[in-house]
């Protein structure tokens, strides 16, 4: 039996995956970043057991965004401000 990873969807819903996300997000902030960000892994050492309660994982950018999130700030930076330039523009890219 593989492993099952619990990834959110476009729709806001959780589904299980075989594949792992490729992104990890932050439901309460509705950010999502790479899974080695400074930010988020900083976050889980400092506050054990408490970050990991909004942690969740995406599939890829364009479900991310779909569901509602924003690139990371700090390990996204380029993307953080195309998205902040022009929101409508950058979600196109992923035809949202």
């Amino acid at each position: 039996m593989s492993k099952r990873y619990k990834l959110l969807g476009a729709d806001g819903k959780f589904y299980e995956s075989d594949t792992p996300g490729q992104f990890g997000g932050n439901s309460k902030l509705k950010i999502y970043g790479r899974l080695d960000c400074f930010s988020a892994l900083s976050t889980i050492k400092r506050f054990p057991g408490s970050y990991e309660k909004v942690r969740v994982f995406f599939a890829d950018e364009k479900t991310a965004l779909a569901a509602g999130y924003r690139p990371c700030g700090n390990c996204l930076k380029a993307k953080y401000k195309q998205y902040k330039e022009n929101e409508a523009e950058y979600k196109a890219q992923f035809g949202l």
